[in-house]
């Protein structure tokens, strides 16, 4: 079985025009012109190129698609199991080494996380054709059915807010590719729809990776709601991953040339595994590099800003914030002067106060991710030797409000056509994309069983 961790391909450098961070940000906008649509065609078109080089575990043939599935999800479910063991054997955390690496991670997957779904929106413009219902009703659950609780971008937002907000952190070109990727099937899965069902297939396999994070994310106090949803409604037994098996099964049936409906359905599976895995994003964390980096960044807006009445190591805080490059000697230079107590509680050091206590002269400067970030460098090799509370032990008073599904307001069967371009990805998460999600649903829903 192909790891559904498989190794990104090189980066090659595109076009200006082609990058992806500039095309997920054109496509993104409330209605993308005729120029981003356009390079996003040629975008995806690129992307298919590709998968050429790379092998698939893929049946070609969709009767089999179902003992594929399943094979894969036993395959996961023992894995998963052995990791538990593993853990409470005393195995450290596989993943994060600790709550701002966990941190890191959400920020650094946001471009993929902040457009969730987004491959099937070109799938509403064939809601008369049952062969695209799965895909819809799957759009419709990945938009919540317009319940903001629910929606997963919303979700998503939620989470990073909760945490000092959505990525401030610099990000390579490769973190945007399967954000970018998603986005051009949303404006193009129609003049590519077998790509577009064999994405999909891909992406709703659940991943081991997937039961790993939101595993260590509840051990680090964070909330793992946003993942553990995927985990529930992907399984292959009736979610995401069965009903993406059925549909490419069921469309290349009534394709008037099965095989090559199956050719497309494998290049689309295969975009999954372009640009950064999950894995990759996880490996790159390294503690002391991103405090140097963040330190550098912060140079470069406080450089002036500090009064010279202090010197540390012999220079003033203003002459050493002029030279980024100078970071790492100058939190040596911190430690030794104390300011900075390391493997020790961070409350024994003063820059720690300045920066952390109310009314500290450097207050509001590093958000709650950052602050973190700083915390756990400063604390490494110490411990107060008490377990921290998980997420859940920490919310167990707090009872998450149930969904309701949405009332089927009374409405004609046309309106579907009117309401889709309030769900686009770069609408669906706000107001009036919400409230469209929840009439279109209704609508929808009630049109499968007239």
């Amino acid at each position: 079985m192909q790891a559904a961790e498989s190794a990104a391909l090189a980066y090659r450098p595109l076009p200006d025009e082609l990058l992806p961070s500039r095309l997920h940000g054109k496509l993104l906008a409330p209605a993308p012109d005729a120029d981003a649509l356009a390079l996003a065609r040629a975008y995806l078109e690129q992307q298919l190129q590709e998968t050429q080089a790379l092998a698939c575990d893929l049946p070609e043939d969709a009767h089999a698609l179902a003992g594929w599935m399943e094979q894969r999800a036993a395959a996961v479910g023992q894995a998963y199991a052995t990791y538990l063991q593993e853990r409470q054997a005393g195995a450290p955390r596989r993943f994060f080494t600790g709550k701002a690496h966990a941190l890191n991670f959400l920020r650094r997957v946001a471009p993929t996380k902040l457009v969730d779904g987004a491959w099937l929106y070109s799938a509403l413009a064939r809601w008369r054709d049952p062969l695209f219902r799965p895909l819809i009703l799957t759009y419709l659950e990945e938009l919540g059915d317009g319940d903001p609780a629910m929606n997963h971008v919303s979700l998503y937002r939620s989470l990073l807010a909760s945490h000092g907000g959505e990525p401030a952190l610099p990000l390579s070109e490769p973190h945007y590719v399967q954000g970018a990727i998603q986005l051009a099937l949303a404006y193009h899965g129609g003049q590519y729809e077998a790509e577009m069902f064999g994405f999909n297939l891909g992406y709703e396999q659940l991943p081991l990776h997937l039961l790993i994070t939101a595993y260590e994310l509840n051990e680090l106090g964070i909330d793992p709601y946003y993942f553990t949803l995927h985990v529930t409604i992907d399984n292959a037994a009736s979610g995401h991953a069965r009903k993406a098996a059925d549909a490419v099964a069921l469309a290349a049936a009534h394709a008037d040339d099965p095989k090559q409906f199956m050719r497309g359905v494998r290049r689309g599976y295969l975009l999954n595994d372009l640009g950064l895995s999950t894995m990759d994003v996880i490996n790159t964390f390294d503690l002391d590099q991103e405090v140097v980096r963040l330190m550098q960044e912060k140079a470069q807006f406080g450089r002036m800003m500090h009064s010279d009445y202090c010197r540390i190591g012999g220079k003033t805080v203003n002459q050493w914030l002029e030279q980024p490059d100078g970071m790492v000697r100058f939190l040596q230079e911190l430690v030794r002067a104390k300011w900075i107590m390391r493997a020790a509680p961070v409350s024994e050091s003063r820059f720690w106060r300045l920066i952390d206590a109310p009314g500290g002269q450097m207050f509001g400067v590093f958000d709650d991710y950052e602050k973190q970030l700083i915390r756990e460098w400063i604390e490494a090799e110490w411990s107060e030797g008490k377990r921290q509370p998980s997420y859940r032990a920490l919310a167990r008073a707090r009872e998450r409000p149930a969904h309701t599904p949405p009332t089927a307001p009374v409405g004609a069967a046309h309106e579907l056509d009117g309401l889709r371009e309030e769900l686009s990805p770069g609408r669906h998460h706000f107001v009036p994309g919400l409230q469209a999600t929840r009439r279109f649903s209704a609508l929808y829903r009630l049109s499968c069983v007239a």
